[in-house]
């Protein structure tokens, strides 16, 4: 009966010792060990990672388009488009957006400075540009410093064929009750622009 017992005994440790092997090993190669696992690992992490980053990327490379308020065309291909006309806390008005150079060949602005003499010393810039309150009759030109340089944005250097800037202008803000407005620079068209309050 001893003999009978420890030779149960013995089977039973064998049995026990090969079942714990074996859950080893599954384990071991759930977890990666094997090397085709290590391969697969971080393909996966990686593209994980990838399309988080390219949601990311895709983001910086291509922000949400912005709402065009107006767009002019004119000035042999200039094409001039407005996406934001707020008022700000101090009594100004900010005016922002884009121009794209359509002429097929370099443009530096240097009718939108404007004519007055006051100007001159802006070069290529928005200094030229004006509100008009058609309601209230009145014409707001751009806001200057004291040397006379314009708030709002110089072209160093010009735009090249086919290239688009983003710009701003700062006006004084018209009354309250004005909420549209045109906006004027250079020969380009008038644009029609609702004012928002500003954040």
């Amino acid at each position: 009966m001893g003999i009978r017992h420890t030779m149960k005994g013995r089977r039973a440790l064998s049995a026990l010792a090969i079942t714990t092997g074996l859950l080893l090993t599954v384990a071991g190669c759930g977890g990666g060990d094997d090397g085709n696992s290590d391969e697969g690992a971080p393909t996966s992490s990686a593209s994980t990672t990838s399309s988080s980053s390219d949601g990311g990327n895709s983001e910086s490379k291509t922000p949400e388009p912005e709402t065009v308020l107006a767009e002019v065309k004119g000035e042999n291909g200039l094409v001039l488009a407005i996406t934001s006309a707020k008022r700000d806390e101090g009594g100004f008005v900010t005016v922002e957006g884009t121009v794209t150079n359509n002429t097929g060949d370099g443009w530096i602005a240097g009718t939108w400075r404007g004519d007055e003499s006051e100007l001159a010393k802006n070069g290529a810039s928005m200094a030229g540009a004006s509100l008009i309150d058609q309601k209230g009759k009145k014409k707001y030109l751009v806001l200057r410093d004291t040397s006379g340089r314009c708030l709002c944005t110089q072209f160093s250097g010009g735009l090249t064929a086919g290239a688009t800037t983003q710009w701003f202008a700062q006006f004084p803000a018209p009354p309250a009750e004005t909420t549209a407005v045109d906006f004027l620079v250079g020969a380009m068209p008038p644009a029609s622009i609702e004012l928002t309050e500003g954040e």
